[in-house]
């Protein structure tokens, strides 16, 4: 088989269509860089050159030859290079999970920076619950996880990435959506609501269960989905009202008013990034880097 060495020698006669002054370019004598010819010749059983005391010619082989010989050094040159930019993360591939309320609003921007930051990584999106992110991750099926807190583990790493208010989901024909102030929290006493499962959407479960608490506030429980636009498909068939995430917002659901409540306190609903300590994916470091830009950015939005 034929080396590398080799054919940088074949491509430097073919070109040169002089032995003297290809040797010249290799920075090497004469004769290695004709046993290096004749070798190849012999391996791959054809003349490659026409030679004469005074001429060197490409034989109709060796132009076939030629073409097929900068093709492949060519890409022996993508390949170092692009496994370089492996080794630098600048290009990979990264799985990343994320819930369904992030794909709202929170995902397109984590998208958006990545595009902008580390072009040559690959994301493989999958949606997922936090608690199926937490298996995967630690299963290796997953590099990167935009999920609901808490999450406890030893290899798991948390950063912060986002704050929003909880909005009020209300019939159109509700009496709260069609007054002109905002909702309060104590308007939600003995209210028709529609609850999240306490199995399956956890997160907003417990959320709202603390929230009610501690405004001493106690709704008339009748549904219990996990999914947030199924939340908003049972405030549209008027079978209650919800508090859901501002992102929400995004999904414009006809009959479905979103209102501010006053008497909630700040931004409760989190938004965290995990990923498991000692993944040695290079392209996740790069684009941990680019997040976590976009995080402080959205931090300090929450200062401001």
């Amino acid at each position: 088989m034929f080396s590398l060495e080799q054919l940088v020698s074949f491509v430097a006669v073919a070109e040169e269509l002089h032995y003297g002054r290809a040797a010249e370019r290799l920075s090497m004598t004469q004769p290695p860089l004709s046993r290096r010819i004749q070798l190849l010749e012999r391996e791959l059983g054809v003349e490659l050159f026409d030679r004469t005391h005074r001429t060197v010619r490409l034989t109709p082989a060796g132009r076939v030859f030629l073409a097929e010989a900068r093709k492949i050094l060519r890409s022996s040159q993508e390949a170092t290079l692009y496994v370089r930019r492996a080794k630098r993360g600048e290009v990979g591939v990264v799985t990343l999970g994320f819930t369904a309320t992030a794909a709202y609003s929170y995902l397109e921007r984590v998208l958006a920076a990545a595009t902008a930051e580390v072009p040559g990584v690959d994301l493989v999106l999958r949606e997922m619950t936090t608690s199926a992110q937490v298996e995967e991750l630690l299963a290796d099926g997953l590099d990167l996880g935009m999920i609901r807190p808490p999450v406890i583990g030893g290899d798991i790493v948390t950063l912060p990435l986002w704050r929003e208010p909880l909005l009020a989901a209300l019939p159109s024909a509700h009496p709260l959506a069609r007054r002109k102030k905002n909702p309060e929290i104590r308007d939600f006493d003995g209210e028709r609501f529609i609850m999240y499962s306490p199995s399956e959407g956890r997160y907003f479960h417990d959320l709202l269960v603390a929230v009610f608490r501690a405004a001493r506030v106690l709704p008339s429980y009748t549904q219990y989905p996990s999914q947030v636009h199924t939340v908003l498909v049972l405030v549209k068939a008027d079978l209650g009202v919800a508090l859901v995430p501002a992102a929400a917002a995004a999904l414009r659901f006809e009959g479905v008013v979103l209102r501010p409540v006053d008497g909630i306190d700040g931004r409760p609903v989190e938004l965290e990034l995990m990923w498991r300590r000692g993944n040695d994916n290079p392209a996740l470091g790069a684009l941990l880097t680019a997040i976590g830009k976009l995080a402080r950015r959205g931090r300090q939005s929450l200062v401001d």
